[in-house]
């Protein structure tokens, strides 16, 4: 596979950035230290204003004391009541753990936002707060500075970048997230059109005839198990066969075959306890 280009200012801020990381991590520097060179990453990498954009020591005002979360990004600075990202900050080596996660979430939930970034400079993680009963905490996507390919790197910035943020991308990248969902996924491929045109496809690539319920039994297997978890809240409706006759069977069979039952491999036992659907 070619090798994707990469903008050379682009590839440059993520090379200074790495650097400047690796120094201060082999230095093992303090969170003040680490601070510092987070925020020249919002500001090389994701084109922030730090001084417009990014709030430090942001005040969380909840239901007991007053607390400080490290950063609050705010695209339109002065003009939205919240901020869009709260990023909690740890030392450069210290490794981000679920107690960190917990600290920033609940800053969020406090004041309604929806976005926050766990991060010690080497380790990026993204998430999402969905308000349930209680509210739910999702990862959408991590990277690391130091091991990730620069290209890689470009791309998941921009997530969080200065440009997208204003135009609202973290939204587009929770729809999408919403919409990409191992049960929407396998909806489509077990719905009776995919299923048929999975089974015209393999017999006309292959001329192996198969059968609806071979087809879905040879998805469960490719699954993991919380794909097959989501896979068993989803009713499968499976073509109905057409009923074959002597005379169809009979242009079907290859010479020298022998037909074991009137209605052929119509008859046989579906793998893995898949039935028909009614209708």
């Amino acid at each position: 596979m070619p090798r994707q280009k990469l903008d050379k200012a682009v590839r440059k801020a993520i090379t200074d950035a790495r650097k400047m990381i690796q120094d201060v991590a082999k230095a093992d520097g303090n969170e003040a230290e680490t601070r510092k060179r987070v925020e020249r990453i919002f500001e090389w990498v994701m084109g922030y204003d730090v001084f417009k954009h990014v709030t430090r020591e942001y005040a969380i005002h909840g239901a007991g004391n007053t607390e400080h979360c490290d950063f609050a990004i705010q695209a339109d600075a002065g003009e939205s009541s919240s901020p869009d990202v709260l990023v909690e900050l740890k030392r450069v080596n210290i490794d981000l753990t679920p107690r960190h996660l917990k600290q920033v979430a609940g800053y969020a939930i406090d004041i309604g936002c929806e976005w926050v970034l766990l991060t010690n400079g080497r380790e990026w993680k993204l998430y999402h707060i969905t308000y349930d009963k209680p509210p739910q905490t999702t990862l959408i996507d991590s990277w690391s500075l130091v091991t990730d390919d620069p290209v890689l790197l470009a791309q998941k910035f921009a997530l969080i970048s200065y440009k997208e943020v204003k135009r609202g991308g973290l939204d587009r990248l929770w729809e999408k997230r919403n919409v990409l969902t191992a049960q929407n996924l396998l909806g489509v491929i077990l719905s009776e059109d995919s299923l048929k045109l999975i089974r015209r496809e393999l017999r006309r690539s292959t001329e192996v005839p198969v059968s609806p319920e071979e087809i879905v039994g040879a998805i469960r297997h490719l699954l993991n198990e919380a794909a097959i978890a989501e896979m068993s809240k989803i009713k499968i409706s499976l073509p109905k066969r057409k009923p074959r006759t002597r005379a169809t069977a009979s242009r079907n069979r290859q010479p020298g075959q022998v037909s074991t039952s009137p209605a052929e491999a119509g008859d046989q036992e579906p793998p893995d306890g898949i039935q028909n659907s009614p209708g």
